[in-house]
């Protein structure tokens, strides 16, 4: 009866984010990522062709476009962009989005409920694994903070791959933990499908690898309940089995796809890839009937590689860069965490430090007591070492698979910390922060991704320290043209960044706005976050690019901020 009143307000919880996500992402427009996943999930399974959006893996964008085919859809495979463009998301995106006679609104609406089953599972998997380990109260402690946390909120209401990778290292860690400490046939089956779906779900998922391999060995080093031959097999089958899940789905996707037509695009995809040997190899296999499927993912995994080592144009505090700033993914964290959250992390962290050093001359036993925990903490620090070291500064998003991990330690602490001392004003001092973040997270409604903490100045001042899908996604676009109606604006010249059209919304009020163009500095403008702050900021050393284009704009002030991510100008 106790475990079933907890498992009810556990799902009041869960029940209550979904609700924030799904009644706040209404009136987000088109994020700039989704037009290429929505599109390219609908062409997955209607086509069986996997030419668009290679550089993901395909799990995450079928489960979008389920609910799709059962509306009336039209896709248009005679168009350029999918007959000849190779990898040609952007434009067919577009295209099917808004130039073929689909109802945009309603299409990606569908598609991101389905997607928010995941940010549910997140949130179910978060409660079952912490509830396992430190009992139902510490499971709801580490469910409130993982599914109302502002930035988990924000990314599971949209058909990206973030929320759907902090699911799969939690489902893949799980069921690998679950293997070793229990080291039965059936868990190890479970360990190596949970390893391939994650796989699946996202190429970064890669480093379940070493994760795994580095723990395991840490495991039979320290404990003693495993020997280096089981551990080796084990390990080897997790993997095996794990291929196996990625065939048959792989091998669904390019079942229509031409032979000639992969082994073209993967061509072009890897002709500079640095480490000629392996792209050669994924070349090879394009065409191979048995391969292909294999082929197909590694194309993906090299992509990612590539992209991560190559980087993009970031802006950060004032500069602009295509190099990464190792001060970006600590600086951007503290600055969109909310602050109860930090507050209880903090408090774990110093408890933490301190019971390590208590029981360093007990490690052996410690260890094996708390493999689990060392299992999270190993995840933590390694993808973050991996993240601050990578050359891809874009969103506080590319370290929120770290987040279920953190918020799970960080409730075990707080849950020894509370039965020990002075238990009442424990207690209190726990409420109060989960209040706080209950009402901070309820408030940030429905400006999710653009949310920051008080340290920032919240989200009226994010765009001052980072942009792109840290506050502008280009979700504010139908916000805009409700905007523009309300004011009776006959037109206004827009320079947007995001994955909306902004003819459709705005029809013949639109104009694009060119930064150069000085006869176009009069009227009615507006600028997207993102592209205002790349254009108004210092280069940083060897960066070429242009960082002055809208300087011109700081004599004004704008007259309404669009959700914290469009910036409107009445200029006489």
């Amino acid at each position: 009866m106790k475990n079933l009143k907890y498992n009810v307000l556990a799902g009041l919880i869960i029940i209550s984010a979904l609700a924030l996500a799904i009644f706040s992402v209404k009136g987000d427009s088109v994020t700039t990522d989704e037009s290429p996943h929505v599109t390219a999930g609908y062409s997955y399974l209607t086509q069986k062709d996997m030419r668009l959006n290679p550089e993901h893996p395909p799990l995450m964008k079928d489960l979008a476009g389920i609910p799709l085919l059962f509306k009336n859809i039209k896709i248009d495979t005679e168009h350029y962009s999918w007959k000849t463009d190779i990898n040609g998301q952007w434009t067919f995106g577009t295209h099917f989005l808004y130039e073929s006679g689909n109802n945009p609104d309603e299409l990606i609406f569908n598609a991101r409920l389905a997607v928010m089953l995941i940010f549910v599972l997140l949130g179910i998997f978060v409660y079952i694994w912490t509830k396992e380990r430190y009992g139902a109260k510490t499971g709801l402690l580490g469910l409130f903070l993982t599914v109302f946390s502002p930035n988990i909120i924000a990314h599971g209401r949209y058909v990206t791959t973030d929320v759907a990778a902090a699911f799969a290292f939690v489902l893949g860690s799980y069921f690998f933990v679950k293997y070793i400490t229990h080291q039965t046939t059936k868990n190890l089956i479970f360990a190596g499908i949970a390893f391939g779906i994650a796989q699946l779900l996202k190429f970064s998922l890669i480093i379940l690898v070493p994760l795994f391999v580095f723990t395991g060995l840490v495991y039979w080093l320290v404990s003693k309940k495993i020997s280096f031959i089981k551990l080796v097999s084990s390990l080897a089958g997790i993997f095996v089995i794990g291929a196996l899940v990625i065939w048959p789905v792989y091998e669904f996707h390019v079942y229509k796809y031409p032979p000639q037509r992969q082994k073209m695009d993967t061509q072009f995809a890897l002709r500079s890839y640095q480490v000629k040997p392996l792209a050669d190899a994924v070349i090879w296999a394009a065409d191979k009937p048995l391969l292909r499927p294999y082929a197909q993912y590694s194309l993906g995994l090299l992509m990612v590689f590539q992209r991560t080592g190559g980087g993009n144009t970031t802006y950060f505090m004032g500069d602009v860069s295509n190099i990464a700033w190792k001060s970006y993914f600590p600086t951007v964290y503290a600055l969109k965490e909310t602050i109860p959250a930090l507050a209880l992390i903090l408090i774990a962290l110093l408890l933490g430090i301190k019971k390590i050093s208590q029981n360093w001359k007990r490690k052996a036993k410690w260890f094996t007591e708390n493999f689990t925990e060392f299992v999270w903490l190993s995840f933590i620090i390694i993808y973050w070492a991996l993240s601050i070291k990578g050359n891809l500064n874009i969103g506080v998003r590319h370290v929120l698979p770290t987040f279920p991990f953190i918020y799970m330690l960080t409730a075990g602490q707080i849950s020894g910390w509370v039965k020990t001392g002075i238990k009442p004003i424990k207690v209190l001092v726990v409420c109060i922060f989960s209040v706080w973040l209950g009402m901070e997270t309820i408030s940030t409604y429905p400006y999710y991704l653009s949310y920051y903490n008080e340290l920032a100045g919240g989200p009226d001042n994010g765009y001052k320290y980072a942009v792109d899908s840290n506050l502008d996604w280009g979700q504010d676009l139908k916000r805009l043209t409700q905007y523009v109606n309300e004011n009776n604006i006959d037109k206004i010249k827009l320079d947007y960044f995001g994955g909306g059209n902004p003819e459709y919304y705005l029809g013949n009020k639109y104009e694009r706005l060119d930064a150069h163009n000085t006869s176009q500095r009069h009227g009615w403008l507006a600028v997207s976050a993102s592209l205002l702050q790349n254009g108004r900021a210092t280069a940083t050393k060897n960066f070429q690019g242009d960082t002055t284009s809208y300087k011109w704009l700081d004599a004004y002030t704008p007259v309404a901020k669009i959700g914290y991510s469009i910036f409107v100008y009445r200029i006489d």
